[in-house]
């Protein structure tokens, strides 16, 4: 591996543990629409698009309405279920900005859910581009090459960090290096196992020694 010049986060289970907000959120959104109960497989089984691709999985009877919700319930709920980022996040980042290395975020959230988290956890920053997701589904593999063009850089000297097995295949398809964030409960560890990312950590302290060596 040479050395990094360039690290691309996932926001959702990587930098925080945003996913049971989410999963609240689009329950209070989309609830009162179907009249029926949402489990949280259900939920994340629809997760890919943006927050507006999700609703429509459920095809609710109003998705502008049920987007909005969702927007509301999950800036309102934000400080209760995720008040902070993974504990040493931060300070990773302060130090990949120190020592120049280039950051960006590649995410499947929208741009409003994405700014939000970023902005309430003194983050946004950080990060020199945010690329965000899509109605229609996963453009991670388009947004991480555009990332990758943006900072002149080439793909072997880039990682991507992310906590679904989805990231791990869609870095691969991209032509980059990839790293399993497996700090959240959220996060299945088997399943990312699975995928053969270039390494797997259950603490942030392990990926930032790790990522240190490397750049």
């Amino acid at each position: 591996m040479k050395k990094l010049k360039a690290v691309i986060f996932d926001i959702d289970g990587t930098l925080a543990n945003t996913i049971p907000l989410c999963i609240q959120a689009f329950r209070q959104a989309l609830e009162p629409q179907l009249h029926h109960s949402l489990s949280d497989e259900e939920i994340k089984a629809a997760f890919g698009p943006d927050e507006e691709g999700t609703i429509m999985k459920f095809n609710p009877p109003d998705v502008k309405k049920a987007t909005a919700d969702f927007m509301h319930c999950y800036e309102s709920l934000h400080g209760e279920i995720c008040p902070e980022p993974f504990k040493g996040i931060k300070d990773l980042l302060t130090t990949l900005k120190n020592k120049g290395v280039c950051l960006a975020v590649s995410t499947g959230k929208g741009r409003d859910s994405s700014r939000f988290t970023l902005q309430l956890f003194g983050m946004l920053e950080y990060f020199h581009i945010v690329e965000n997701g899509s109605p229609k589904g996963s453009r991670k593999p388009e947004a991480i090459k555009q990332i990758v063009e943006t900072f002149g850089v080439q793909k072997d000297e880039v990682v991507y960090v992310g906590d679904s097995p989805g990231d791990v295949k869609e870095s691969r398809k991209a032509g980059i290096h990839v790293v399993g964030a497996a700090w959240a409960t959220t996060a299945d560890k088997e399943k990312l196992e699975k995928e053969q990312p270039d390494a797997i950590f259950e603490r942030v302290e392990d990926f930032a020694e790790w990522l240190y060596q490397r750049i």
